[in-house]
């Protein structure tokens, strides 16, 4: 898989792709990331990328032609590619839609900033998303997140694929549920006993079948304590 990122700080990205589960894939050679500085597609030697809004306001916002031309140059002939905006405005991202996106040969993420990008920048886009209800700074962070819940995905990323079976918001397949998405059962480690604190008895009795029955029951009684919305909303 092929990610190209634009964005005015390519800085921002060193550090998270040099380390843990997005360095080793890029490593294994099934993912390739790309940070691309937007302003060398900028038109001056300065390299703006912005200006004032048409009509008044305060801010700048992120010019047209920079970003067109980018994705012109970056974009890929193939179904299985996207060219998503981030922004505020957009979808809220959730793992279904990381599952989906998974499975692309290309994905173009553009980093908005300032007080927004010029609304043409959207005939140019497959969709526009957001990490949540809530505004950052700009589009980096977003990217760095759309990226790491993507990438680990892919298969061959995590070398034991049952490992993101059974995660928070995936697709639980307990006999005891008929529930699309659950939050994560309990999760225990040595010690036994610390401090008094002691791992449940039935995930030592070495009874699969049982233990299976427990963390299903666990999944589904801490999803409805802590997202009850979980359970309303199509599961």
């Amino acid at each position: 898989m092929r990610i190209d990122i634009l964005t005015i700080f390519p800085e921002m990205f060193k550090g998270p792709f040099k380390e843990s589960i997005l360095r080793r894939a890029t490593e294994k050679g099934l993912v390739k990331i790309n940070v691309h500085n937007l302003r060398n597609w900028a038109k001056d030697k300065r390299g703006t990328v912005d200006d004032k809004p048409y009509g008044g306001g305060v801010g700048m916002v992120m010019m047209i032609a920079p970003i067109a031309e980018a994705i012109g140059e970056l974009k890929v002939k193939s179904e299985k590619s996207k060219i998503i905006l981030l922004s505020p405005r957009g979808k809220v991202w959730n793992q279904e839609m990381a599952r989906k996106y998974s499975k692309l040969d290309h994905l173009i993420l553009i980093c908005g900033h300032y007080e927004g990008v010029d609304e043409r920048v959207k005939n140019f886009v497959d969709e526009e998303i957001s990490i949540g209800d809530y505004v950052l700074t700009g589009g980096e962070i977003p990217a760095l997140v759309i990226v790491d819940s993507i990438v680990r995905l892919i298969p061959g990323v995590i070398e034991k694929p049952e490992a993101v079976k059974n995660e928070s918001f995936s697709n639980f397949k307990f006999q005891i549920s008929n529930f699309k998405f659950l939050l994560e059962y309990p999760q225990y480690t040595r010690p036994e006993n610390f401090q008094g604190l002691k791992v449940p008895k039935i995930l030592l009795s070495g009874d699969h079948k049982k233990i299976e029955k427990w963390r299903a029951e666990q999944a589904l009684k801490i999803t409805k304590k802590l997202r009850p919305d979980l359970l309303k909303n199509g599961n």
